[in-house]
């Protein structure tokens, strides 16, 4: 499985979409996260570890406690989703400009019988 895979398969799940759009504010605590996705901790560490497997976000220990911990987006592979689809979005715009000026090239004129 390619790396865009893996991101494109982490991001399938709206619930870790969900953790991505809380995460994209600020880090926070699985239990935080558990919480507002309303949610058991136990399924909250599942979705995170696919996260943390695809690369998409990452995790710290905050202060004394290694118990603690914060997660918080991994911009790396977000720039390659971005890319990916700067890289679509080129292509399209080409082919409808290309469709564009062939139906205006091919487009009978006005008046002609």
């Amino acid at each position: 499985m390619s790396e865009l895979d893996r991101t494109f398969a982490a991001l399938a799940d709206p619930t870790r979409r969900a953790v991505v759009e809380l995460l994209r504010r600020n880090p926070r605590r699985a239990g935080e996260l558990a919480t507002q996705l309303e949610m058991s901790a136990p399924a909250m560490s599942r979705h995170l570890r696919v996260l943390r497997e695809s690369g998409l976000v990452e995790e710290a220990h905050a202060g004394e406690d290694a118990r603690i911990r914060t997660y918080r987006l991994k911009p790396g592979k977000f720039r390659a989703l971005r890319r990916w689809l700067d890289d679509v979005e080129s292509f399209w715009a080409k082919e409808l400009d290309a469709f564009k000026a062939h139906a205006e090239a091919t487009r009978p004129t006005r008046g002609r019988a």
